[in-house]
């Protein structure tokens, strides 16, 4: 696996996790799924993504988007 699908599989489980909670316990749990779309617009513009550096820094070939 390449540090893009890495990014794309964290930040969907990360969603559906948020919903999971914001159903079960509040919906003050869908600011995590705001924050993580929120990362994902701004790494599409910009490139940035922390996940994608930290996984870099361990070691996770580099995919097309995060080099």
């Amino acid at each position: 696996m390449n540090i893009d699908r890495v990014v794309m599989a964290f930040a969907g489980t990360v969603v559906l996790l948020s919903v999971l909670l914001a159903w079960q316990v509040s919906a003050w749990w869908m600011l995590l799924t705001a924050f993580v779309g929120l990362n994902l617009l701004q790494a599409s513009f910009t490139g940035f993504c922390p996940l994608a550096k930290v996984l870099k820094a361990l070691g996770v070939k580099s995919g097309r988007a995060f080099h």
